[in-house]
């Protein structure tokens, strides 16, 4: 009997724990979407490189230190460039996540492996208490 509840138990985890994988897939979320604390991880532990491709005056208003500007209509282009970065994540952010999409599509494409989108982007990374530099104008 013993031998029963202990199977039972095991089979209860093992769904349970399936289920945990599947949950971020049934909400709807991108498998290459990070929050703004595995983004954090991202940086600090595999020094992943953000890439903002919000236009010039977006960033210019408020940016993430650090990140690389780069307009989503230029990333294509500039993702030669950007080949001293294939061995890192790469995180690309926008205003609220829906263009940040778009460039991991256009990184991916350039043989880039480890490419992120920001889920809900500059904003919610403001939301998560993240720091920002402001610029002069709001």
């Amino acid at each position: 009997m013993d031998f029963v509840v202990s199977n039972i138990v095991w089979i209860v985890l093992a769904l349970a724990s399936g289920l945990g994988l599947l949950l971020p897939l049934l909400r709807g979320r991108n498998a290459n979407q990070v929050s703004p604390a595995q983004a954090v991880m991202l940086i600090n532990r595999q020094r992943a490189v953000m890439i903002d491709v919000r236009d010039a005056a977006e960033v210019e208003k408020s940016k993430i230190a650090n990140a690389l500007a780069i307009p989503l209509g230029e990333l294509a282009d500039k993702a030669k460039e950007l080949t001293k970065y294939k061995s890192r994540p790469v995180i690309v952010l926008c205003a609220n996540g829906s263009r940040a999409v778009t460039g991991v599509e256009t990184l991916t494409k350039a043989g880039f492996e480890q490419v992120f989108s920001l889920e809900g982007g500059l904003k919610a990374w403001k939301d998560a208490g993240q720091p920002v530099i402001s610029g002069s104008k709001s």
